[in-house]
């Protein structure tokens, strides 16, 4: 589903498959929405858009993923914001691409997130430049295996190799 414009719904139960991807364009909202659980993908985000109110039931590879060259993601000039944010039985909650053929310096802040039962809560790749600032103290961990891991990102389509794991770094402000 492409949209251009603002969806604004309840539930969206359709389950598996990139054909139930949602597709924001430039500019475009999407509020009130439940994915439903075993989606391959959740939002893919092809420029500036806004994110409210979305939950996301159990996404098995991304919940949000940016398609933008530039432009602000508000999740609530190129920042990603998650503020105030549940996040349950997760893989990821924020990764930067780390194998896109264009590669572009992201920048991100989390926080008050609660996250249970997760793998990642966000990977960068600091070989791009890209710094992820977390605040600790607003967010409530619950079996989370790592907060924040640094990968050396490529242009190649090849998966990033991991460069450190849960520390704070230059890249993994905690």
């Amino acid at each position: 589903m492409t949209v251009k414009g603002t969806f604004d719904e309840v539930h969206w139960p359709k389950e598996g498959g990139d054909k139930d991807v949602v597709f924001l364009e430039n500019g475009a909202a999407i509020k009130n929405v439940i994915i439903g659980a075993n989606q391959v993908k959740g939002i893919h985000c092809k420029g500036s858009c806004n994110i409210y109110t979305v939950w996301f039931k159990d996404v098995c590879e991304d919940t949000i993923t940016l398609r933008q060259k530039s432009g602000t993601l508000n999740i609530v000039g190129g920042v990603v914001n998650i503020d105030s944010y549940c996040v349950r039985d997760f893989g990821k909650l924020y990764r930067s691409c780390g194998n896109c053929k264009t590669q572009y310096k992201r920048t991100a802040n989390i926080s008050n997130v609660v996250a249970k039962n997760g793998k990642l809560l966000a990977g960068i790749s600091s070989n791009y430049g890209d710094v992820t600032t977390i605040k600790t103290s607003t967010n409530s961990y619950n079996s989370v295996k790592s907060i924040c891991d640094t990968s050396e990102g490529n242009n190649s389509g090849k998966e990033p190799s991991k460069v450190t794991s849960n520390k704070a770094n230059s890249s993994c402000k905690l």
